[in-house]
């Protein structure tokens, strides 16, 4: 009797404008069928069953809510099922924040609704997280007029869009360096190729945001304590104030690194960087870097009155762990004016 009751098949009631008290919404980019359904016989470009999740990280899932097939799927979905679990926290914070629920909808849900991003859930939001975890071979892509709907709801003053499309691992032909990719993150239950957010890049392009997510980089962690080793913050540009306490977010095998595609823009700054493990090579790391870009912020400029951050979908997570200092960003993102 210690959780709350839950309710799934609801259709969403929007919630009413109350000044200093921002609507947080997440649209998560997937077809939750075309994920669930592919083939496992596939090696790459899928997520893990819930019985492989549990073979490789035994015995943290053996407890019977986990492991009895009775209580947990054990397919794909089951792995599906682990992210809505892994963001009640974020949306626990947020409502102590703002006092507004956070919904999350889904492109296409488990009953197969499909809802693209338009007015039905951009009315009712002043910041909004569209998280990148459709597989490039699900075909995901923006529309036309998704785009449209996205640029009218930035063209509001105060709004603000996260975009966080998630890793693109194994995205070379060659063997050898995908060899090498999956010997650096060193995550037995990411395939040798792994790459996701056609939605969101479709979405990026569309509202002209240069950033690209790339690779899957193993961040480095302090050796006293294993934990995520802290950003490199450049606060002097941190001018909304979006790391305000924060020093690091949350340990993953794999994050993206968001490069900036039009070198020569100033309209877009690189706000975090994420030191990398460095004990094993990557074909990123032998070109000569030690960090990747882990938070982009582009304000607003000409007709768009809103911000737009790029970061990883894993940060709104506890899967992988959180602290303080990520609670802090949530907090930041959700009190922003």
């Amino acid at each position: 009797m210690s959780e709350p009751a839950r309710t799934y098949n609801q259709e969403h009631v929007p919630r009413k404008y109350i000044q200093g008290r921002r609507r947080v919404s997440v649209y998560i980019s997937w077809s939750y069928p075309g994920e669930a359904n592919r083939d496992v016989a596939e090696l790459d470009n899928r997520y893990s069953t819930m019985t492989e999740v549990r073979r490789v990280l035994w015995p943290d899932y053996e407890s019977p809510r986990f492991a009895d097939p009775l209580m947990f799927q054990q397919g794909i979905a089951g792995s599906l099922e682990l992210f809505f679990w892994a963001w009640v926290r974020f949306q626990q914070v947020i409502r102590e924040t703002t006092g507004h629920e956070v919904p999350v909808f889904q492109r296409v849900d488990q009953a197969g609704f499909r809802l693209p991003l338009d007015e039905r859930v951009l009315a009712d939001a002043d910041t909004l997280l569209v998280f990148g975890l459709d597989h490039m071979v699900t075909d995901q892509e923006a529309s036309p007029e998704e785009i449209e709907a996205v640029r009218h709801f930035l063209e509001r003053e105060g709004s603000c869009l996260i975009i966080g499309p998630h890793h693109d691992v194994g995205a070379s032909p060659e063997m050898q360096v995908r060899a090498m990719e999956y010997a650096h993150h060193g995550d037995a239950l990411v395939p040798r190729q792994q790459r996701f957010g056609r939605y969101t890049r479709s979405l990026m392009r569309g509202l002209g945001i240069p950033v690209e997510n790339r690779h899957g980089l193993r961040p480095a962690v302090m050796k006293e304590s294993r934990r995520i080793a802290p950003l490199s913050v450049t606060r002097d540009l941190d001018t909304r104030g979006w790391l305000v306490g924060v020093t690091n977010f949350n340990f993953h095998q794999h994050l993206p690194h968001y490069a900036v595609t039009d070198e020569g823009t100033k309209a877009v700054h690189v706000l975090a960087r994420q030191p990398i493990d460095m004990s094993k090579p990557h074909p990123f790391t032998l070109a000569g870097d030690q960090e990747f870009n882990a938070l982009v912020w582009v304000p607003p400029n000409g007709d768009r009155g809103g911000d737009v951050l790029v970061v990883d979908s894993t940060v709104f997570s506890t899967l992988f762990g959180h602290d303080e200092s990520l609670e802090r960003f949530w907090r930041n993102i959700a009190t922003a004016h």
